[in-house]
């Protein structure tokens, strides 16, 4: 393993460490089937995102994928807690 360090690759969520061979490998399988993917070679990581023709599915539901977060106290709140209810989404960005 010291020839072939570890390698992250995210994948629908998931994580798992692999060798950089098997990182490598598998990002180009994704990449041929259409998936975007994101690879930093510096520090070991990859990310396999999901098909446009998934996107274009989940969009169509209408559907907004569940998230928790905390509020200000600490409590976490869902967004399926709200399904049914009108919910306004506030989000930020500082860049």
């Amino acid at each position: 393993m010291a020839d072939n360090p570890g390698f992250t690759v995210i994948d629908g969520g998931r994580a798992a460490d692999v060798d950089e061979v098997e990182g490598t490998t598998r990002a180009q399988r994704a990449e041929a089937s259409g998936r975007p993917v994101a690879i930093d070679r510096a520090e070991r990581a990859a990310y396999l995102g999901v098909s446009a023709a998934e996107r274009a599915k989940a969009l169509a539901s209408l559907e907004a994928p569940d998230f928790t977060l905390p509020d200000l106290d600490g409590r976490l709140h869902s967004l399926s807690e709200q399904r049914g209810k009108k919910v306004l989404l506030v989000a930020y960005a500082s860049w």
